[in-house]
């Protein structure tokens, strides 16, 4: 039988709140977490919120002196690198969050780093592979043949078509396109609703349809 492991959630903000909620239809279909509660640098330490008690921050965290899975439960790219980068405790590693539901359509070349977050209704094509600390909010779709580095944040609805490279620190919007065979860099912004029709450069934000550099 799978031993049930400790698991914290860092973020109790509206995703992290899912990541809680995420949790537990994982346990319905095999038992595989005890969830503990949040850490969160911006809530009071013994408050609570739906679905748990605030544990502490970070320095709480790096503290910790037995074995603890944690979720990395952020929607801001950025924010989400800065956080993993201050967690130095050894006793802490990062699994990777997959709901039961998502749809891989070849498992068997499907690849994934660590401390990825794959929530509910997303689907993956073929020869899909990935970094470290991904996330995928909600009803996304990825296509054949793509690549993800690390930190990239889709919210839902994103719709990646095949032959897709991404690199780093990116945020899709929800509902955003990117068309086949293009390649998006570092650190750039996919507004909402948009369309990318060509490849982006790093640091950048796009909008439209197709998607412009705005700033």
């Amino acid at each position: 039988m799978k031993k049930v492991k400790d698991i914290a959630i860092f973020g109790a903000g509206g995703f992290g709140r899912e990541v809680a909620c995420l949790l537990r239809k994982i346990n319905a279909v095999e038992p595989t977490w005890n969830f503990i509660g949040f850490y969160d640098d911006g809530l009071e330490k013994g408050s609570r919120v739906d679905y748990g008690e605030i544990l502490g921050g970070i320095a709480d965290l790096n503290v910790v002196d037995r074995p603890l899975s944690v979720v990395v439960a952020l929607g801001n790219p950025k924010t989400l690198q800065t956080v993993v980068e201050k967690i130095t405790n050894d006793n802490i590693d990062f699994p990777n969050i997959i709901s039961p539901d998502v749809a891989l359509l070849d498992s068997d070349n499907f690849r994934m780093g660590k401390g990825n977050v794959v929530s509910v209704g997303n689907f993956f094509s073929c020869n899909v592979s990935m970094g470290d600390f991904n996330t995928f909010v909600l009803y996304s779709t990825v296509g054949h043949d793509c690549t993800f580095g690390n930190f990239n944040c889709l919210m839902p609805g994103t719709r990646i078509s095949g032959n897709v490279t991404i690199g780093d620190v990116n945020l899709f919007g929800s509902n955003s396109v990117v068309i086949q065979g293009k390649t998006i860099g570092d650190n750039t912004t996919v507004a909402a609703g948009s369309v990318v029709m060509t490849n982006l450069k790093d640091g950048h934000t796009y909008m439209g349809c197709p998607a412009k550099k705005v700033f």
